[in-house]
């Protein structure tokens, strides 16, 4: 008797499966996620963001690799190599164009996830540490972003890079330290560039790595935030969805599109558009004078314009130093924010903590929309 096709296929499917789940044991992680539920309300849209700023980074992950076989660190070298690269390299051009939208487009992301998680309490207990780690990778995802904007050793990398590194050496006691560690001596160089490099393709990658394998293990494992207002709502009236396998193909899907985008992008503007560009422009000289603007990547932009418009001393403090120390606290308030928020404990809104979240969001808009148009 004749076997049909689709039972030999079947049957083979089984053994694999079989294969596999005698040596890793994947019936009891399928078991696991068939059991998990993600809410569904109006905010759901919301669960995606931490989902595409994943997959951006997988895509600066895979481009960066593929960069690096062609890129050549060095003050007389990392110009020429990155020419070569866009000029010279079978799509070249379009791998870096890739490898540059993706790194916009996942500080973007990871700006929103972090900003819908505050405003909808998801950092309340128990998920202190997520929202810490999550604010622990923007940073990590900011370090990328300055580390690699030196890398092409274009004039406008050079002198923002100078500007960069200066503000560094404006702190206190360890600012000097700061600077020479940061730059690699007194001035922006090669050896700067070596030590960027550094950073941008090994520690960072690591310490991201690290981190974002605890965020998603903190994630599974607590799964996602439901909305405050259910709290009082019955069982019966709320409404869950499989994580596995409804959650994961919409998932699956939403990276699609958002590779769709990215590619439609990376080939209409392969130098970027409008304020976020990268443009190869002219091989960096130390002793040609600066540009007559310089500007930092659109993400640090909110602290760059804000340090500007500072006076020169605030009381006896230099201006700068102020803005820094300004900054620094700041932070440490934002990340410590399900520590101080004590309703969010209890799950109960706090109208003062949803005022400093929208006190953030609007100083951080305005100042990146005075930035642009105060030149």
């Amino acid at each position: 008797m004749m076997t049909a096709p689709s039972e030999t296929k079947a049957t083979s499917k089984s053994r694999a499966h079989n294969w596999l789940d005698q040596r890793f044991k994947i019936s009891a992680l399928v078991d696991y996620m068939g059991h998990k539920v993600v809410p569904v309300h109006g905010h759901s849209i919301f669960y995606y963001f931490g989902g595409i700023t994943l997959f951006l980074f997988i895509v600066q992950v895979v481009t960066g690799i593929l960069l690096l076989m062609y890129y050549r660190p060095g003050a007389d070298s990392a110009y020429e190599s990155v020419r070569f690269i866009v000029s010279e390299v079978a799509f070249g051009w379009l791998i870096r164009a890739l490898h540059s939208w993706s790194a916009n487009l996942m500080i973007l992301f990871a700006f929103l996830h972090m900003f819908t998680v505050y405003f909808t309490h998801a950092y309340r207990k128990p998920r202190e540490l997520t929202w810490l780690s999550g604010v622990g990778l923007l940073a990590l995802a900011l370090g990328f972003g300055f580390s690699g904007y030196l890398l092409p050793w274009n004039e406008l990398a050079f002198f923002a890079t100078r500007v960069g590194t200066g503000m560094a050496g404006a702190i206190p006691v360890i600012g000097d330290e700061l600077l020479v560690i940061m730059r690699g001596g007194e001035e922006v160089t090669g050896a700067t560039i070596g030590r960027f490099f550094g950073l941008h393709v090994a520690i960072l990658p690591a310490l991201f790595t690290v981190l974002l394998s605890v965020h998603l293990i903190f994630v599974q494992r607590q799964g996602m935030s439901e909305p405050l207002e259910w709290q009082h709502l019955p069982a019966s009236q709320k409404k869950y969805q499989k994580f596995f396998p409804n959650f994961l193909y919409r998932d699956l899907l939403v990276w699609l599109i958002a590779l769709n985008v990215l590619a439609l992008l990376a080939v209409v503007f392969p130098d970027g558009v409008g304020p976020i560009h990268w443009p190869l422009g002219t091989k960096a000289d130390p002793f040609a004078p600066p540009p007559p603007v310089i500007r930092p990547e659109w993400y640090f932009m909110f602290a760059f314009q804000a340090l500007k418009l500072l006076p020169p001393h605030v009381l006896f403090i230099e201006g700068e130093l102020f803005g820094i120390l300004l900054f620094t606290i700041g932070g440490l308030i934002w990340a410590l924010v399900p520590f101080l928020d004590r309703k969010s404990q209890v799950n109960q809104r706090s109208r003062l903590y949803y005022a400093f979240g929208y006190v953030v969001l609007a100083f951080i808009i305005i100042m990146t929309f005075l930035g642009y148009v105060a030149e």
